[in-house]
């Protein structure tokens, strides 16, 4: 037994060997001073065991500690049309705040109306009202301006969207159903998603996570592992109401832009092409006959449009392949500006980045030849006609 149960007690230093020391002097690095003796017993190398003392892990708790007292509830009065409450972040300290439009306006009456009033409230539960600054329908956000004097502001770091990956940890935090600073945690599901806006255009480069985001948590920071604001929330994906794991965010590198226009007149404007696309891949495109693997697949162009004005083309035909249906005969957008559209969203999204007035070169592939055309973006219209 005596000897069993020394047997069990090396097998266990063996197995923690952190924890268990092997008396090295510190002459040299841990695990020199036994190595020499385990390799002449054993005729191989000691396996090293290395333990980080400080990781670059996710630690939720100090994300919430640092990021929760710059998140505040929002409170909106519609008037006879009631109340709406979502969630927001303190931008800095001249007392801004930004938070989803859809959270501050209504559209009920046909068109979409600021709230007759805001109120912020912040968690150390002083309340106070907000003025709406300007409110962006296209990428679904708003900002507004509280008066800084006698709060605790607790503006929140920035992050850059555009360095995340799938699978990357990310926290919530908001009110969904009222409950305020609530905490949820999730990875990064996909990036450069496109999903609905307030308008009939889309947001383009949203990120999906499966943190849980509810009613409630929309204009709410979703945070990086340095507690960073990597996007606001805005929506679900959802076939019972509640969160099925599929929740959407807003990046912040287009909430910042559409902020910097909101800080000057209220209003954010974005160029405008005209056009409904659909992506190419290769099996169409054999089917197809055309001499490109990838493109937009010009379906429609709208009429006196930007691209309509340049001379592109939309497709007359029909044709249902591999249980889709497409407009074909129509040109083909290869790239824009020496930048391949390859995936469904790249057109979009090429443009998103644009301001109306701007000019691009198209490579478009009509009749299997490549020509340049040159297209001058629009404004974009408050109701899309197409693309």
């Amino acid at each position: 037994m005596r000897r069993i149960a020394l047997l069990s007690a090396l097998l266990l230093c063996l197995g923690l060997v952190a924890g268990c020391g092997a008396g090295n002097d510190g002459s040299g690095p841990a695990g020199e001073a036994d190595g020499g003796a385990f390799a002449r017993e054993t005729g191989e190398a000691r396996p090293q065991v290395i333990i980080e003392t400080s990781s670059p892990g996710f630690d939720a708790v100090r994300v919430y500690k640092e990021a929760a007292p710059g998140v505040v509830t929002i409170r909106s009065v519609f008037g006879a049309s009631g109340a709406a409450e979502g969630s927001g972040f303190v931008l800095n300290g001249d007392g801004e705040i930004v938070t989803n439009a859809h959270v501050v306006t209504d559209e009920s009456a046909g068109s979409r109306e600021p709230a007759e009033e805001v109120f912020v409230e912040f968690p150390d539960r002083n309340v106070v009202t907000a003025e709406i600054i300007g409110f962006d329908p296209f990428v679904d956000v708003a900002l507004l301006k509280i008066a800084p004097q006698g709060l605790r502001l607790h503006p929140l770091e920035l992050g850059d969207d555009r360095a995340l990956r799938p699978g990357q940890p990310v926290a919530a935090i908001g009110s969904p159903f009222g409950e305020q600073q609530s905490l949820s945690v999730g990875v990064v599901s996909a990036t450069d998603r496109s999903v609905q806006s307030l308008t009939e255009f889309q947001i383009e480069g949203a990120i999906q996570t499966d943190a849980s985001i509810n009613p409630g948590n929309s204009g709410g920071p979703l945070l990086d592992a340095g507690a960073r604001v990597v996007g606001i929330n805005q929506q679900i994906e959802t076939n019972s109401g509640a969160n099925d794991g599929v929740g959407f965010a807003v990046p912040i590198s287009s909430v910042l832009r559409s902020i910097a226009q909101l800080r000057e007149d209220g209003s954010a404007e974005y160029a405008y092409i005209g056009v409904t696309s659909q992506a190419l891949y290769p099996q169409l495109a054999r089917k197809l006959g055309l001499d490109t693997e990838f493109g937009g697949l010009l379906a429609r162009v709208v009429p006196g449009g930007p691209a309509g004005e340049a001379g592109l083309q939309g497709g007359d035909d029909k044709l249902r392949f591999q249980a889709g249906e497409y407009r074909t005969g129509g040109d083909v957008i290869l790239q824009v500006d020496g930048h391949r559209v390859v995936d469904l969203n790249d057109l979009a999204r090429f443009i998103a980045g644009k301001q109306p007035g701007d000019t691009v070169t198209l490579t478009v592939l009509r009749d299997n030849r490549r020509e340049q055309v040159e297209v001058t973006f629009g404004k974009r219209p408050d109701i899309a006609s197409s693309g």
